[in-house]
């Protein structure tokens, strides 16, 4: 699977050990982040992972700021995308399961590593289970 995975300052670290993590498993990880530690805009982040999954380049994406909110609100502005912050394992199973979720955010300061490594997992092994996609129905609006 190709995966887009884009971050602001705050979400380096959880990039870095998830772009190992996610190649160790055969991944192709497209890094849309930043790696300096200096102040960055975070919804430029959330963008390009978001035209990268919308465009059909990558399959999923991944992204990551301080809390997690702001940087999944900034890739929902892309038509196509359904980003959805995975606070709990379950949520990481029926954002795919139920809303058919392209992206993933994290909050790296809210969120332990490993909550975050098998959310990842959860979420990049369910398959959206059926029934009408939200973007075909999106598209009757």
């Amino acid at each position: 699977m190709k995966i887009a995975i884009g971050n602001d300052r705050n979400g380096i670290l959880y990039k870095q050990k998830l772009k190992a993590h996610l190649e160790t498993l055969g991944h192709q990880v497209i890094d849309c982040g930043t790696n300096e530690d200096i102040p960055a805009d975070y919804p430029v982040y959330g963008e390009i992972v978001g035209k990268l999954v919308s465009d059909g380049e990558c399959d999923r994406g991944i992204v990551i700021c301080a809390t997690g909110v702001g940087i999944c609100i900034a890739a929902n502005k892309v038509k196509g995308v359904r980003a959805m912050t995975a606070y709990e394992d379950n949520v990481a199973r029926l954002m795919r399961a139920h809303n058919d979720a392209n992206v993933i955010a994290f909050g790296q300061d809210y969120m332990a590593y490993e909550d975050v490594e098998r959310r990842v997992d959860i979420f990049l092994s369910t398959s959206f289970g059926g029934g009408v996609s939200l973007i075909k129905s999106a598209a009757n609006y």
